[in-house]
Order: C-alpha cells, then sequence, then structure tokens
C-alpha cells in the first residue's frame, strides 16, 4: 500500500504537471483566478533514474550521546501559524522562505517544506541544500541511525522510488507515526504526523 498523507479536513486542489516538472505560478500581484495548487510532498524532485537524484541510502552514523536537541527548533516554532493566503493571493512571508532556494520569487502556491527547512538553517548559519526538492535533504549533512529532535526528517510519497517526497523537523515518534514540525503541512507551519514507514532518512548538519 502506498504512503498516503491524510489532511484532517478536505482541501480541493488540483496539481498541473508538466514532464517531470510541476508548474508553479511566480505572480508577484494578487491574480483574478488562483494558480494551480501543489501539495506538499509533491516536491519538484526528477525521477530516481535522473542522474540529478541522490541516493536513496547511505550508511548511517551513530549518535553522538552528548548531541542535544536542536537549537534551531525554538525559531521553527515561532514560525507555527504560517500559512498559504487564498487564490489569487500570497504570503510575502513563505516567498522568503523560498528566497534561498532554486525557486527564489515563487509564491505560496509552490512546494514549500523544504524552503522552510533551508530558511530556518539558514537563520543559524547552518547551510542548506538550496533546493526546493525535499528529497534533496538525503544527501546533506550526515545520516543518523536513530532520529534525535530536531534532526530534518525526509519522507516519501506514493512511493519508496517516486521523485515526491516531504521534509520536516522531527519531533517524536509512537508504534505507528512520526510527528514533525514543518512547513506547508495541511497549508501552514505546524506539527503533523506522519506514517514511519515513509520516513527515507533522518538527517543532522555535518561536524
Amino acid at each position: 500500500m502506498g504512503c498516503a498523507y491524510r489532511a484532517q479536513k478536505p482541501v480541493a486542489r488540483t496539481t498541473r504537471n508538466y514532464g517531470r516538472w510541476a508548474w508553479v505560478s511566480r505572480a508577484s500581484a494578487p491574480a483574478a483566478a488562483g494558480p494551480a495548487r501543489i501539495r506538499c510532498g509533491a516536491c519538484l524532485q526528477p525521477p530516481p533514474s535522473s542522474p540529478l537524484s541522490p541516493p536513496l541510502s547511505s550508511a548511517p552514523s551513530p549518535n553522538p550521546a552528548s548531541r542535544r536537541a536542536a537549537p534551531w527548533l525554538a525559531l521553527a516554532r515561532a514560525e507555527i501559524g504560517v500559512r498559504t493566503f487564498p487564490p489569487g493571493h500570497s504570503n510575502p512571508r513563505i516567498t522568503a522562505y523560498h528566497a534561498g532556494t532554486n525557486i527564489a520569487g515563487y509564491d505560496d502556491k509552490a512546494s514549500w517544506c523544504s524552503s522552510f527547512v533551508n530558511w530556518v538553517l539558514a537563520q543559524h548559519g547552518l547551510g542548506g541544500t538550496g533546493s526546493a526538492l525535499a528529497r534533496s535533504w538525503l544527501t546533506w549533512g550526515e545520516p543518523l541511525a536513530v532520529p534525535v529532535p530536531g534532526c530534518v526528517a525526509v519522507l516519501w510519497r506514493d512511493d519508496p522510488a517516486s521523485w515526491r517526497g516531504h521534509v520536516g523537523f522531527w519531533l517524536r515518534e509512537d508504534a505507528d507515526h512520526v510527528h514533525l514540525l514543518g512547513g506547508n503541512q495541511l497549508d501552514e507551519v505546524r506539527e503533523h504526523f506522519y506514517p514511519r514507514s515513509c520516513v527515507l532518512g533522518y538527517r543532522w548538519p555535518a561536524a
């Protein structure tokens, strides 16, 4: 069974894909009709067969006993509540998240989970991937064998070999789910849960 992220309430949206890339708008001012919505997780990642795709696995590193909860979590929590605006409008805060990625200038109708992670880490002087692709984080930093609060969690969407994904900061887990703090989770910065079976890997800034 595929990994499906289920929102707590229905959200009407459409997605238009041309070739391998998802269409997003660059409107800088409100438009009469809203652009196509791109659901988080459908981040702009090329298929695994592409030479641009990162490997899906690498040898995990043991967690140093002295590793503490990430200091950037406080900043990420301070952004809770930032959300996409209705069709025809765009939240400038989300455009600011995109500014440090390869889709700088795009509005809040582009997938922004990876842009949010890039932005949060940049505020702490940490280089991210500079990419809006969720799976770009699979080769960032160092892999972790066991997650710690604040580490970057990378998830798959639809199929493990698909180009679709999601990324956020790991908080905790239970028997069936991982709980992440991230952007574009139900259209906003918030905590949300996802099946543990969807996790591709956990990453931590390189020493």
